[in-house]
């Protein structure tokens, strides 16, 4: 058996220590397992292997963001207001046969009420965009800036549908935030809020953008929120959301708090929407919206069922306003609208929103149904009056959620 294998052991173990010496002699011909596998370069011929490797560098965030923070934060800015109001008297104290026994001074029946907010410098010739809510009924306001300067602002003008308001202060070589295009934010992109929560000072927080184009919250009639989980708390409100490069992303403006801080759910509303309304306050001192003069319902199925419709598309006519657009058109409480413009109504603040895009004097096509019969009326468009009058707005509203503080 030996004899027989002895010719076959030879050859073998010479071929092994072959392969041993030129090994020995070249270990760069050896195959690394866990060598990177090269990118084929311009002039290979062959593709390049796109695949992540093991030893790819993610991308990585930046160490600081104090340079964002540099570029907006001086011109962000602490917003004070503050109101007189009355003392709370006994019913005798205005009777006039009471009022003769006194001294006539009524100051120690008033009161000196502050609040505190925030704002932003967007021009050098001073306009300030906060909130109204910030503003809200204020006698006098007060604007201090980050290098110390203080000055009392000027009211151009507010929005309280869109929790929007314009100041002016008047000084000079003021600095002023770059506007971002807030088409462009989306979820996951990092986020930084500027304010003077609590009145501690300015602060900043970070956070990503945690949604877009959030509604139907109950907090304005017209509802477009960017959402962060960026700390947001009472003194934010006006303040700025800004991306990594320094740019505002949106005015901060309300949290969803169960006991008033903040908890990771803010909103912002956002810049493009911000800067449009500045537009109409400073040029027309108003918001100039199209305005139909209806009470609008959303449609449930149940209720589409009973107007013989199959599917809950469309809003119903709650309510027409004497002598308004809808009115003059012919509609009656109980027509379904199931078009405007000849775009299908989905949802019915939404539509609302569509509405007071309308430029007023324009003539719209409205698609409804009456009686079980479609028909089609021409409308029109008129301007929404001011917010005391309630009209073209969805009915009922949702739960309300929280401004990040009063008057904050």
């Amino acid at each position: 058996m030996q004899r027989f294998l002895l010719p076959y052991v030879w050859p073998v173990i010479a071929g092994v220590l072959l392969a041993a010496l030129l090994l020995a002699a070249f270990p760069q011909r050896l195959p690394n397992p866990f060598a990177e596998t090269p990118s084929a370069t311009p002039n290979s011929g062959r593709p390049a292997d796109t695949r992540q490797t093991a030893s790819a560098a993610p991308a990585t965030a930046p160490a600081s963001y104090a340079g964002a923070v540099e570029k907006a934060a001086p011109a962000v800015v602490n917003v004070y207001s503050s109101r007189v109001v009355e003392r709370d008297q006994h019913p005798l104290m205005s009777d006039p046969f009471f009022q003769q026994f006194l001294d006539g001074d009524d100051s120690s029946q008033r009161r000196m009420l502050s609040s505190l907010g925030s704002g932003v410098i967007v021009s050098q010739d001073g306009y300030v965009l906060t909130n109204h809510h910030v503003i809200q009924g204020a006698d006098q306001i007060q604007v201090a800036l980050r290098d110390g300067r203080e000055a009392l602002a000027t009211v151009i003008g507010t929005d309280p549908e869109s929790d929007l308001a314009v100041l002016r202060i008047p000084l000079d070589n003021l600095p002023r935030i770059r506007l971002s295009d807030s088409a462009d934010v989306a979820v996951g992109d990092v986020a930084l809020a500027i304010g003077n929560p609590f009145g501690v000072g300015q602060t900043v927080t970070m956070g990503i953008i945690s949604a877009t184009g959030r509604s139907h919250l109950g907090l304005n009639a017209y509802e477009d929120f960017i959402q962060t989980d960026a700390a947001i708390n009472p003194g934010n409100s006006g303040g700025a959301l800004i991306n990594p490069n320094g740019a505002l992303v949106g005015i901060n403006t309300a949290i969803f708090s169960r006991s008033g801080g903040s908890q990771g759910i803010g909103f912002a509303i956002p810049a493009n929407l911000a800067h449009g309304i500045m537009d109409e306050l400073v040029t027309h001192g108003r918001v100039i919206r199209g305005w139909l003069g209806i009470e609008a319902q959303a449609l449930s199925r149940e209720l589409a069922a009973s107007f013989g419709l199959r599917t809950p598309q469309g809003m119903v006519v709650a309510g027409v306003v004497k002598d308004g657009p809808a009115a003059s058109a012919g509609l009656q409480p109980g027509d379904v609208l199931l078009a405007l413009n000849g775009e299908p109504i989905l949802d019915a603040r939404t539509t609302m929103s569509h509405i007071a895009e309308l430029t007023p004097g324009d003539s719209v096509p409205l698609t409804i149904v009456r009686g079980g019969e479609k028909q089609r009326v021409e409308l029109t468009v008129g301007e929404r009056p001011a917010p005391s009058r309630q009209a073209d707005s969805p009915s009922p509203q949702p739960p309300a959620r929280q401004r990040p503080g009063p008057g904050a």
